[in-house]
């Protein structure tokens, strides 16, 4: 089975609670952007991932607004399920941007980063420019999407669409090009569902909009 949740933000409780224990062996957690457990590289990080490496089931996240890019780019990209990935451990796996991968026969298109709330207050100290997705990131998605003929089974994003913003009662505080190719693939694209971490609530947006964060959802 595949499951989604939202950001995890490096609580190792969080993969205690009764939710997850529904992962048995084989199974997929995509984390919805913000994983958090590669930040500092710290004793007890390096702890805690060990930890995590020894689940039964695969942690598969899509990196938010609050990663340490510098650590996660020393993971070279290798090929995964049909996409670019890193490989941190054998069962933790960073889904990059725009990509599409083929896990139990479903496609899903991925797409992290987005735009930090406390930019102001991180900006000299622990933020990375990094986070917002470039041109060619966007770029490198259309294409992905064109190759599979914008029909998708599952989306899974850090940030919501922003045409979802005021239903979620998020300020749009920038614009982003990121925002601008959301709406291209609400209109373009063919899928079933769509998730989203950075809202920090779970709530369902009829017919096909799920923000994510303590829940641990099927993807079918």
């Amino acid at each position: 089975m595949i499951y989604v949740t939202g950001d995890t933000h490096g609580d190792i409780t969080r993969f205690k609670s009764p939710e997850m224990k529904k992962l048995g062996r084989g199974d997929t957690l995509i984390i919805a952007g913000d994983f958090g457990f590669l930040w500092n590289n710290s004793k007890e990080e390096k702890a805690a991932l060990k930890k995590l490496a020894e689940k039964g089931f695969t942690i598969a996240f899509l990196d938010g607004c609050h990663e340490n890019f510098d650590i996660l780019e020393k993971y070279a990209p290798e090929e995964w399920h049909g996409g670019k990935a890193r490989i941190i451990k054998p069962n933790i796996v960073h889904l990059m941007r725009g990509q599409v991968y083929t896990i139990e026969k479903t496609k899903i298109f991925t797409f992290g980063g987005g735009h930090s709330q406390d930019i102001e207050f991180r900006r000299d100290n622990d933020w990375w420019e990094r986070e917002q997705p470039s041109q060619a990131e966007i770029r490198e998605g259309i294409a992905h999407l064109r190759e599979n003929h914008y029909a998708i089974d599952y989306i899974i994003t850090h940030e919501p669409p922003a045409s979802l913003k005021e239903c979620l009662g998020v300020d749009v505080l920038e614009r982003l090009e990121l925002h601008a190719f959301f709406e291209d693939v609400i209109k373009n694209c063919k899928y079933k569902k769509w998730f989203f971490g950075k809202c920090h609530i779970d709530k369902h947006i009829p017919i096909k909009f799920y923000a994510v964060f303590n829940s641990v959802l099927p993807l079918k």
